[in-house]
């Protein structure tokens, strides 16, 4: 079976095996290349016999070997693992026939991937090892279909216990395997089986987000009420099926109600929860849920009647601007919040009851300590102030959005708590902290080299035109800045904190709040001074990352300020007068190229103009940072521009106008540091 390319084949593989995937273990499962053809008893073919006697003989020892021979253009590259439930006997034999059945169901095929049940090997005359894309996927899934359940239960099951069975296997295992099962779904369908494994040669962080890709490509990839489906990839591989299909005890055993509880509501006629019960105690756990949406619901629509009568007196009807979250129905809030209840003990065995030895960071919010929970998965625990008032609408905002938000450069939500008048979220945990505690810090900053400070601009764009243009929902951010955006342990960068988020609907592309709120330096200038906020109020404090993360400096955001000029000023000086290679920190390592750097700073002058029409989208900022052909017009000058007058003193402007009286008050009102997050100021 042929196709343009490995992933161009997936979908008519997936059709012809749709109904293979339950028949014996012999059964091979191939994708058939398009790296071209070798011919019988060629040097490649010599160096692909000799590579499969490799393999099989090294393959006993821990199920899994790699390796290379040759040289261009006859290199051959292969791997080969089995399943870590397989013994070694019995691994060498299915190595030895995948080898022999490659060659014949993808006769002279210089690339093959296949799929026994036992094993799984690519071969290709293309460097795979190395690469950290899972490459040579197979996408295989069973024909039969769950009838007669909640379909929308189902995923969550199916889902919970992959994410469940991820964990253990990424931080549990040296071997990097790991077997689940997920029991009491239903009378017809009692237990989930899961596996998944990663080769043994990743580390922890890598397989756990090779797994975590998987897994939320899941339900794009295959039908939601499939009994079961497998993805196998050379980095690593995933499958779940409602009958047991492994050879040992699950090494994780789950109850559904803790992934997957049924409706909080019971029919009519039905008997209540038994006190004590799993059942009472998601009961209870959808009751404190209530508790804390329906008062805020509440106070929202009393002050909306209360404020929309005052404003009537004033002013003609008008359509009123949506709120947050507008568009998602309470129903479906409590049921994407319900799937994600996590145990206050739980929480507290995790952090080692809150320790002070385990705190990360402390804010407006409240106090972000480090976990672990059972199944070993490295946690954030954002824990919200008892004397917080503001932060209980953030957490809801922040809970509710980023539930339904999915994309590799997002923040991922592992949970809640609500519980004992605890109010706390749960996220991944990122081993290098926030961006801002390394650009700034002069001994640190040496880490980041151009390669990985690229990376992560590239990353936050990505993140951002996600949010903007290609989620289901537009997000409007509000808060992008450097402590904002935290790094894994390779340096990729997650957009976090979306409690000053705001969604927009249909065609909405703006929106004027009386609260202004955000970090100044950060902030748009319609924004701050007229609460006008919009797409474009994102890309303005995009543009001020990038050059923070080329110059290394903190834009002050000192409009009253008596230094010569605050970060935008500064860098629009050396660029207008072709001297910007010295605002490039000089902490990266050798290795910078001058025309990227160049670019990123062109790209950073373009988003921080005043107009927000003249500023680009995110999808624009992504094709002009991803090639160096398409052409960028000339960069006006920054929104907030501070210039110096003929007798040495500074004065602030904005397109002629002087910014930061407030003309409500006639006031000058001085301006937060960039440290502070939420200040609230009253626009024009």
């Amino acid at each position: 079976m042929r196709g343009g390319s490995l992933h161009g084949v997936l979908l008519p593989v997936l059709v012809v095996l749709a109904l293979a995937l339950p028949l014996a273990s012999a059964q091979p499962w191939p994708i058939c290349g398009s790296n071209g053809n070798y011919t019988a008893n060629s040097t490649y073919q010599a160096n692909l016999k000799q590579l499969a006697d490799e393999l099989r003989k090294n393959v006993s020892s821990s199920l899994f070997a790699a390796g290379a021979v040759g040289s261009v253009p006859d290199a051959v590259y292969a791997l080969a693992i089995c399943r870590g439930d397989a013994n070694a006997s019995a691994c060498a034999d299915c190595v030895g026939t995948i080898f022999q059945d490659a060659q014949q169901l993808c006769a002279y095929d210089k690339e093959v991937s296949i799929v026994y049940d036992t094993c799984y090997l690519r071969f290709s005359n293309v460097n795979f090892l190395s690469s950290t894309d899972n490459s040579g996927l197979v996408n295989l899934y069973n024909g039969q279909n769950v009838t007669g359940e909640d379909i929308a239960r189902y995923d969550r099951a199916v889902t919970g216990l992959l994410n469940a069975t991820a964990g253990y296997a990424a931080d549990n295992s040296s071997r990097r395997f790991a077997t689940g099962e997920l029991a009491g779904f239903s009378e017809q369908y009692p237990k989930i089986y899961a596996m998944e494994q990663c080769r043994p040669d990743l580390a922890p962080a890598q397989c756990r987000r090779c797994l975590d890709d998987l897994v939320g490509q899941l339900w794009q990839t295959f039908d939601r009420n499939t009994k079961g489906a497998r993805s196998v990839g050379a980095r690593c591989n995933i499958r779940f099926e409602l009958y047991s299909f492994y050879t040992i005890p699950s090494m994780l055993k789950l109850q559904a109600e803790a992934v997957a509880p049924s409706p909080s509501s019971a029919p009519a006629g039905q008997p209540p929860a038994v006190p004590g019960t799993t059942q009472e105690k998601r009961r209870n756990g959808a009751g404190k849920i209530l508790a804390i949406v329906m008062p805020i619901v509440a106070a929202t629509l009393a002050a909306t009647v209360i404020g929309f009568c005052l404003w009537r007196r004033r002013r003609p009807a008008k359509t009123p601007p949506p709120g947050p979250l507008r568009y998602a129905s309470r129903s479906e809030e409590i049921e994407s919040i319900d799937s994600l209840i996590l145990d206050l003990s739980t929480l507290q065995i995790a952090t080692d009851n809150f320790s002070e030895n385990n705190k990360l960071g402390e804010g407006g919010f409240g106090v972000v300590y480090k976990g672990t929970l059972p199944y070993g998965q490295d946690i954030a625990v954002k824990r919200l102030s008892q004397s917080s008032l503001q932060g209980m609408g953030e957490l809801k905002n922040e809970l509710v959005l980023v539930a339904k938000l999915q994309h590799k450069n997002l923040v991922r939500l592992v949970g809640v708590c609500l519980e004992e008048h605890e109010r706390m979220l749960v996220y991944e945990y990122m081993p290098n902290r926030s961006l801002d505690t390394i650009l700034f810090d002069s001994e640190k900053s040496s880490l980041l080299d151009w390669g990985r400070r690229l990376k992560i601009i590239n990353g936050v764009a990505r993140g951002m035109q996600y949010l903007h243009e290609d989620s289901q929902l537009k997000i409007v951010h509000r808060d992008l800045k450097a402590s904002n955006v935290l790094l894994d342990s390779d340096f990729n960068p997650k957009i976090s904190d979306f409690g000053l988020a705001r969604l927009f609907g249909g065609d909405q592309t703006q929106d004027v709040t009386n609260r202004v709120v955000g970090t100044y330096g950060y902030m748009a200038p319609e924004y701050a001074m007229r609460g006008h906020y919009s797409v474009k109020s994102d890309v303005f404090s995009f543009g001020v990352l990038i050059l923070e993360i080329v110059t290394g400096k903190r834009n002050s955001g000192s409009y009253y300020s008596e230094q010569s000029g605050d970060l935008l000023s500064v860098i629009w000086e050396h660029w207008t007068t072709g001297t910007i290679t010295e605002m490039v920190d000089r902490s990266m390592a050798g290795g910078a190229s001058g025309r990227e750097i160049a670019r990123c700073i062109h790209v950073g002058l373009l988003c921080v103009q005043e107009n927000p029409a003249s500023r680009p989208t995110m999808s624009a900022v992504n094709v002009m940072l991803s090639s160096g052909t398409v052409s960028l017009q000339a960069a006006s000058r920054p929104a907030f521009y501070i210039r110096k007058g003929g007798d040495g003193s500074t004065g602030t402007y904005s397109g002629g106008s002087f910014v930061g009286t407030l003309p409500s008050s006639g006031r000058s009102a001085p301006m937060s540091p960039n440290e502070v997050s939420i200040t609230e100021l009253e626009p024009r």
